[in-house]
């Protein structure tokens, strides 16, 4: 298997997109024709620059209108085709799109359009040319894949055949399946692009908002095993269209883009076992089973402050390195570490972000796995000087320049906190809390595709549906990450302002990545009166709120009095309760959550996240006053 992106995918100019395109690990690049015209080369240079970087030009496209026309119109399309040989000639390559046409004059006919392709075929037989065919969802007469394939059948030459196209064949809601009929070696080419599932215009949702694969809500992955039934083994290629792209990283559009086809491709490789994909070995997405441990980046007083958070939430000291400035604490299986360090990575981070979470800690079944597949994937790994006493636990770099280190049992990872720290002995029986129940990692709204595609091809997680969460300063996208079994759960929120709390919380702390965690407990009264016993400052919350609750559900008087005795929240959905208890924010607006989740609650308190969001804006600064 070939991996090949078109230069339409990744954003800036031509040089930058082939730079960008071999940097992220692809092979073959098919040449956009809007990308050379604007480019101040000729094609010779072109196709030099492009084997220069050890890319081979895998198609040029696309060839608009060819099919169907009567003359005059007939013979000019001829004559543009002839013209676009030469130019592949001196670029060097030899497949070429054609879409089905959308030309009004274009008559129908699968004759009429067999006979034109094999017209065409005899042209560019001599030239060493092939002709790819395209049905195009909003072709005039041809928007099938399955009509693309019965003009390809009919012309019957050898040197014209079918490009399939996921978002032509899934924006249609055709079958997949169908392309299980179609020989392999009349497939010349296949392009690749998810979406998210929205009701609009054909032509307007594909031109702005294809995603990769694994981004959207199409079924990709059953295109893509159709097509490999078939035996295709050629090229496999991303042609997205969005918005966001455009104005993103063209290094971070072509890195996610690898990513995507890698972990496609090897999805594919796994529920078809049966056929033989071309692709490296790299391990399959690994189980995790919790968070290991949170690194907080601190210092000096804001160490201080942040360990005086913990010891009102019943947080106990438990550990210090041996050898760095690292304090372990811990609660229930949660455990929090404060380091001081300056000169390892959580110096940097603290100087760069201030008081934050530098690093997560993932309990995993094979640390190594994870890591080798998190670089067959394009992730880049972390490593930093060690003692000779000092585990090699593996880790990359995650969201906001943070770290991931995997830890597992079975190499001895998880024997850490005997091996390199020193056992203090806690005075703290705690509050009641048990686990880490969930992490909400801040970002902004045009990199929640990528960090959402970075989790999902890494580990077996699915995505709940996006909601919007309205601040009273602008709106936040919030997505959801879940293990089947809960172990590790991720709501990736994206601000698409400075003004909303979470948009000031990426300008206050220059773009850290952990805003709020939320820790789980089993009787959050209990827990509630054991941090008020401890002088536990719970966030405020309006009467309005409680009196809006009675009328939204059927509590029990009692209850109702005892949730807003404690300022706690609530929601409930057909499994179960979810009870909600915040800590007041710190620092550039981090918080904790204390929450009781029934075992079929699926949510995340998101209709209460309004009047939280209020609640906690009304004890910071204000977004539109500067940051002393």
């Amino acid at each position: 298997m070939l991996a090949s992106t078109a230069t339409v995918t990744v954003p800036g100019t031509l040089r930058d997109k082939l730079e960008a395109i071999a940097a992220a690990g692809f092979k073959g690049v098919e040449i956009f024709e809007q990308d050379f015209i604007a480019h101040d080369g000729g094609p010779r240079e072109v196709g030099r620059m492009v084997r220069d970087h050890g890319l081979e030009i895998v198609l040029f496209q696309p060839f608009r209108d060819f099919e169907g026309l009567p003359e005059p119109h007939r013979r000019r399309a001829f004559a543009r085709a002839e013209r676009k040989f030469d130019l592949m000639a001196e670029l060097g390559t030899r497949d070429i799109l054609i879409c089905s046409s959308v030309h009004p004059e274009a008559l129908g006919g699968i004759d009429r359009m067999a006979d034109d392709f094999a017209a065409l075929g005899e042209i560019a037989a001599p030239r060493g040319i092939r002709l790819g065919y395209e049905a195009l969802a909003w072709g005039r007469h041809v928007f099938d894949h399955r009509d693309a394939w019965e003009v390809v059948r009919r012309a019957d030459h050898p040197n014209v055949g079918l490009i399939l196209d996921s978002f032509h064949t899934l924006a249609r809601r055709i079958d997949p399946n169908t392309i299980r009929r179609i020989p392999g070696d009349k497939i010349f080419f296949v392009q690749l692009a998810d979406a998210p599932a929205i009701e609009m215009d054909l032509l307007y949702w594909s031109r702005h908002f294809r995603n990769m694969p694994g981004e959207g809500d199409l079924d990709v992955r059953g295109f893509m095993r159709a097509v490999a039934a078939t035996g295709y083994r050629g090229p496999v290629s991303l042609e997205i269209f969005n918005d966001q792209f455009r104005g993103g990283s063209a290094r971070g559009v072509a890195q996610d883009g690898y990513r995507s086809v890698m972990a496609l491709m090897d999805d594919v490789r796994r529920a078809e076992p049966e056929i033989a994909l071309a692709l490296p070995e790299f391990p399959a997405r690994d189980a995790v089973d919790g968070v290991e441990f949170l690194e907080f980046a601190a210092r000096g007083a804001d160490a201080e402050t942040l360990e005086a958070q913990f010891a009102a939430l019943g947080f106990a000291r438990t550990a210090r390195h041996r050898h760095r400035a690292l304090t372990v604490w811990q609660q229930g299986d949660i455990r929090l570490l404060v380091n001081r360090s300056r000169s390892d990575f959580a110096g940097s981070a603290y100087s760069t972000h201030g008081t934050s979470v530098c690093d997560i800690g993932l309990r995993v079944s094979d640390a190594p796995a994870v890591a080798a597949r998190a670089a067959a994937l394009g992730s880049a790994p972390y490593d930093q000087p060690r003692t000779a006493d000092e585990l090699p636990i593996p880790a990359i770099r995650g969201l906001g320049g943070s770290l991931l280190h995997f830890l597992d049992a079975g190499s001895g990872l998880t024997d850490v906190w005997s091996v390199e720290f020193e056992a203090l002995d806690p005075a703290d029986a705690g509050v009641g809390l048990r686990r880490i129940d969930h992490l909400a990692q801040t970002m902004s709204y045009d990199a929640m595709l990528s960090w959402t595609l970075f989790y999902q091809a890494l580990f077996p997680m699915q995505k709940t549906p996006m909601v919007d969460v309205i601040d009273p300063d602008g709106l936040v996208r919030s997505q959801a990450l879940e293990t089947a079994d809960k172990g590790l759960r991720i709501t990736l929120n994206g601000a698409e302002t400075h003004r909303t709390l979470a948009g000031n919380f990426l300008a206050d702390s220059f773009g850290a990545s952990v805003q709020h965690v939320a820790f789980a407990c089993d009787d959050i009264f209990a827990t509630a009166e054991r941090l008020a016993a401890r002088g536990f400052e719970a966030l405020p919350l309006s009467a309005n709120y409680y009196d809006d609750l009675a009328a939204r559900f059927d509590l029990d008087p009692d209850h109702l009095a005892r949730i807003q005795a404690a300022n706690i929240l609530y929601d409930a959905d057909a499994g179960g309760a979810f009870h909600q208890l915040y800590a007041r924010p710190f620092g550039s607006g981090m918080f904790f959550e204390i929450v009781q989740r029934d075992p079929g609650y699926g949510g995340y308190g998101g209709p209460n996240a309004p009047f939280r969001i209020a609640a906690q804006k009304r004890l910071l600064r204000h977004a539109s006053v500067p940051r002393a």
